[in-house]
């Protein structure tokens, strides 16, 4: 059975190549430019891992990362959070499982990924 993956990407290219990567690696994938009811779609859907943009690592950039985590249906959900700002551990502190930078690697997108889902 393909293991889900749900993104969350602003950008819509690097949101389509993202699901293309990870539709060749074998993945069920679904993606959203928006955080706009998103967890109503993260139930419905219950996804293995969920990658997702953290525009800031402030209380805001971080809600729906922390409102995953916080929540009794999604908190085992692994959470890997792309990110352009150099605070990584602030983020991981916050709510995410994993960090990575933005313009990520895609072996190590994809290996963390990997890892996160076989947890």
């Amino acid at each position: 059975m393909k293991k889900k993956l749900l993104i969350v990407e602003r950008d819509t290219d690097i949101l389509q190549i993202i699901m293309d990567i990870f539709r060749d690696a074998g993945y069920q994938v679904s993606g959203y430019t928006s955080e706009e009811g998103i967890l109503e779609k993260i139930f419905r859907e219950s996804p293995d891992a969920i990658l997702l943009d953290v525009v800031r690592p402030t209380l805001q950039g971080t809600a729906l990362c922390r409102a995953i985590k916080a929540t009794e249906k999604t908190r085992h959900v692994p959470v890997i959070a792309l990110s352009t700002h150099l605070s990584f551990a602030e983020i991981k502190k916050i709510c995410a499982d994993e960090v990575l930078a933005k313009p990520f690697d895609i072996d190590e997108l994809i290996e963390t990924i990997d890892r996160q889902v076989e947890h």
